[in-house]
Order: structure tokens, then C-alpha cells, then sequence
């Protein structure tokens, strides 16, 4: 990633949507068109490298259509601003969140403490084991 994502502006590549949301609002939620969809198209991203878009693509797979949109919904505040505002901001976090490299794990031993509860463990599921064995006559 050669610059931070909030230095990017996406907002030319966003395409938005509203629609009756069916969070709070009262009576207003029946009238207001409070709901914001956002939609982002992956493979048409100008701000984004190639091996952003398929690093992306490869951990949001579950999140984009087969339009290849990535598609966020916010419906919990009850305007249609706060509800945009929230649905950006879930947008540039899972994008960080996708782009963020795991971490490798560092391989460990068991401490002689897990190795001896382990082993108490499987003594008293074989004591139990053997408790339920019909005594031979």
C-alpha cells in the first residue's frame, strides 16, 4: 500500500442508494428513505493497485456480488447523512482491515504446566471410563 486509505478519495468511485430502513425513527421511518447502500466496484478502481484489488478481492470474497461491487449497508442512525458518514467509514475500515497483513504466528512450546494439566485431564476422563465398566464377576 503506498499511501494511507483516508488520503484516498473514494468518493467519485462510490455509487449511493437509499431506501425505508427499518432501524429506529418512529413514524419518521415510514416516510424517510433513511437507509444508505453504498456500492464500490472493485475491478474499475483507479485508486487502487492490482494487488490491492486482489488482495481485496480474495478477503472480502464473501462481501462482493457477482457484479464484482463490494456492498455496504448502514441503517442504524436516523438520518440519511449519519447513515452515509457510517457506511464510509465501515467501508475505509474494512478496506484497512483487508489490506492490514496477518501476522505470523510464532511457533511455541507447551509449558510443562499444559503438558501436566493435559495429562490430569486424560487421567480423570479414563477413571470415569472405567468407572462405567460392569465389574467382572
Amino acid at each position: 500500500m503506498d499511501k494511507n486509505l483516508s488520503d484516498r478519495d473514494f468518493g467519485r468511485e462510490f455509487k449511493f442508494s437509499a431506501s425505508r430502513s427499518s432501524g429506529p425513527g418512529g413514524q419518521n421511518v415510514n416516510k424517510v428513505s433513511t437507509k444508505m447502500e453504498l456500492r464500490f466496484h472493485l475491478a474499475s478502481s483507479a485508486l487502487l493497485s492490482d494487488a490491492e484489488k486482489e488482495l481485496i478481492a480474495e478477503k472480502l470474497a464473501s462481501r462482493i456480488n457477482a457484479a464484482g461491487e463490494l456492498a455496504l449497508v448502514s441503517q442504524s442512525e436516523r438520518s440519511q447523512l449519519q447513515n452515509k458518514e457510517k457506511v464510509v467509514e465501515k467501508f475505509y475500515l474494512l478496506l484497512k482491515r483487508a489490506l492490514t497483513p496477518r501476522k505470523n504466528r510464532k511457533l511455541t512450546k507447551p509449558s510443562r504446566a499444559s503438558k501436566e494439566e493435559r495429562l490430569e485431564i486424560k487421567r480423570q476422563l479414563s477413571e470415569k471410563k472405567e468407572r462405567r465398566q460392569s465389574p467382572e464377576a
